[in-house]
């Protein structure tokens, strides 16, 4: 098992980001919970990078769309394909806006 972790930040604009790596599930997953309820939570968008989770079951799921009932979300991307084939089996795909990051050249 590759152990997960959770780091936050707020941006300048006050989007707080949350990114989660590793695997989750339900022994796990209340990093990503204890992680977003941690202070107050600003009233601006949450941004939940899942790029480098490498496995998310359905209670992760259940986490993100709870989150996403509670606070204007978006997950970034791309979506790994366990997590995108979990979200497409589940049809809760169309409930999350999801954006693949943008690479800067430097």
């Amino acid at each position: 098992m590759i152990a997960p972790q959770v780091t936050v930040r707020t941006e300048a604009d006050g989007v707080r980001v949350v990114v989660c790596s590793g695997e989750f599930d339900l022994d796990t997953t209340g990093l990503l919970v204890d992680a977003c309820d941690s202070g107050p939570v600003p009233p601006g968008l949450l941004v939940v990078d899942v790029r480098q989770v490498a496995f998310g079951d359905s209670s992760f799921l259940n986490a993100l769309i709870r989150l996403r009932n509670g606070h204007p979300l978006l997950l970034q991307g791309p979506l790994p394909k366990q997590l995108h084939r979990v979200m497409q089996m589940t049809g809760t795909l169309p409930l999350f806006e999801i954006r693949d990051a943008v690479e800067r050249a430097g």
